[in-house]
């Protein structure tokens, strides 16, 4: 049975989106790697930055291999700067 997530965009990830958040329909055993995989695809801009976005369900970050349930949260944070 398939799962629907939200997803929220957070700092210039909104920007390169153009919208804070997001849903989309995943398949029952669903990954963070396949909502990243999802948003990848729909955001090529956002792909440049894979290596450093930071991911968290709900509030906690978890890793590309954490299993997505109905009505999760996920939240795309783009990598820090500082100076």
């Amino acid at each position: 049975m398939p799962i629907r997530v939200r997803i929220r965009y957070w700092s210039w990830f909104k920007d390169l989106t153009h919208t804070p958040e997001s849903e989309c329909t995943l398949p029952d055993g669903a990954t963070v790697a396949d909502v990243l995989h999802r948003v990848h695809q729909e955001h090529p801009r956002l792909a440049e930055a894979r290596k450093s976005t930071l991911v968290a369900v709900g509030v906690e970050y978890q890793p590309p291999d954490h299993i997505l349930h109905e009505g999760d949260e996920v939240s795309l944070f783009p990598p820090v700067q500082g100076g």
